[in-house]
C-alpha cells in the first residue's frame, strides 16, 4: 500500500485514465469495424473523416501509438479507394 498522500492521489489518477483510455479505444476500434464492414464508397468515405479524427486524438494524447494510428489510416484508406 501507498505510504504518501501523492501516491494514493497518482494511484487514483491513473486509474481513472486507464477507464478512459478503455472506453476511447475501444470506441475507435468498433469505429474501424464498422468502416471495414461498410460497402458503400460514399457513407465510407464520409465516415474515414471521423475516424481518422477520432484515431489522430488517441494518438495525440498516446492512448495508441501514432504508428498504429497511422498503420490503420492507410489500411481503411486502401480498403475504401477498392470500394467500387
Amino acid at each position: 500500500m501507498a505510504n504518501h498522500k501523492s501516491a494514493l492521489k497518482r494511484i487514483r489518477q491513473t486509474a481513472s485514465r486507464r477507464l478512459r483510455n478503455r472506453y476511447y479505444a475501444k470506441t475507435a476500434r468498433n469505429a474501424v469495424r464498422r468502416l471495414r464492414a461498410m460497402t458503400d464508397k460514399a457513407e465510407a468515405q464520409a465516415t474515414l473523416v471521423k475516424v481518422t479524427s477520432m484515431l489522430d486524438r488517441l494518438a495525440a494524447k498516446k492512448t495508441i501509438s501514432k504508428n498504429k494510428a497511422s498503420n490503420l489510416k492507410s489500411k481503411l484508406a486502401l480498403h475504401i479507394n477498392k470500394l467500387a
